[in-house]
């Protein structure tokens, strides 16, 4: 049988082929039941995070109301301490302001234009000047590293 290791240890990647047995049929990927312990999170299957308001090509007024959700993600405050080990399938929010989505497996600064949501909260009122504005939600892990597939991208503009 043919293995091909995608950022799992060589140990969790071996007691998984031994425990399902036979050939697998899942994609060149990690399957989702196998934990992902490394940043690059390429193991990551489905999943995705959103805006549930506002939506894309509102025009809102300031304070503006935001609010955000995840489907087969598990969202969840940051565990206190050193985190040594990310826990599979969960992460917490992120915001970006007049940003993009940041590439796979790059840490999400703790600085300007994102704001951390390491508390698990899904929502935030924030003062946005008027205009037009892109913002970002993106999901990051434990220790705030970007995952495939976890952004999306929406365009609003404020009245006042």
């Amino acid at each position: 049988m043919r293995m091909r290791l995608v950022g799992l240890a060589l140990a969790a990647s071996s007691a998984l082929v031994m425990a399902c047995g036979g050939e697998s049929t899942a994609p060149a990927e990690a399957p989702a039941a196998a934990p992902a312990a490394d940043a690059s999170h390429e193991g990551h299957t489905g999943g995705r995070v959103f805006f549930i308001s506002p939506k894309e090509g509102a025009t809102v007024k300031s304070p503006v109301q935001l609010e955000f959700g995840s489907e087969m993600f598990t969202i969840a405050a940051v565990p206190a301490g050193e985190v040594a080990v990310v826990r599979a399938g969960t992460g917490h929010f992120h915001l970006g302001v007049d940003t993009d989505c940041l590439p796979v497996g790059e840490v999400i600064p703790k600085a300007n234009p994102w704001i951390h949501f390491g508390d698990g909260k899904n929502a935030i009122e924030m003062q946005l000047t008027p205009g037009p504005h892109k913002l970002a939600v993106q999901a990051g892990d434990d220790k705030h590293a970007t995952m495939a597939g976890l952004c999306e991208t929406i365009n609003i503009t404020v009245t006042e």
